[in-house]
């Protein structure tokens, strides 16, 4: 799934909320290398690339989306191809709040969110607490273990 699949599906763009984003990710996680729209004119999507990825990734990148109806995205991808995300949308595959687990982020494979928060800062520091409890723990399975994280 990228920005430009599901553009406006769940509303229009938030940008005001990408920006927010983008500050706590500089804020909090020393491994961004860069952000960057996926368009400057219009843009649909926020990437944030990492120095370094989950297991032998030797790097990695969110995109992430966020709507003015709060729906959202944090879609992970590294250079092993490994991807997953966090998503919250009206959907027919699980609850509004829910995880694509790796290796593929499959939209079949869909199970409930760990994270009960909704607002962007909230989300944003859940989501970075899950991929950073997999990152210094070498352990996968904590990407969505969390008890309602931050």
């Amino acid at each position: 799934m990228s920005g430009r699949d599901r553009a406006g599906e769940f509303g229009p763009i938030y940008l005001p909320a990408l920006h927010r984003i983008r500050n706590l990710w500089f804020d909090i996680e020393p491994l961004v290398e860069q952000t960057y729209y996926d368009d400057v004119v219009s843009p649909t999507e926020l990437h944030v690339e990492l120095a370094d990825g989950l297991g032998t990734a030797s790097n990695a990148r969110f995109d992430i989306q966020w709507t003015e109806l709060d729906m959202y995205s944090f879609h992970y991808v590294d250079s092993n191809d490994v991807n997953w995300r966090f998503d919250r949308h009206p959907n027919t595959h699980s609850r509004e709040m829910h995880f694509h687990p790796l290796p593929d982020a499959s939209t079949d494979a869909a199970e409930p969110s760990c994270m009960e928060v909704k607002e962007v800062s909230l989300v944003t520091r859940a989501v970075h607490v899950m991929w950073r409890a997999a990152y210094d723990h070498d352990d996968l399975k904590r990407l969505n273990s969390g008890s309602n994280p931050p």
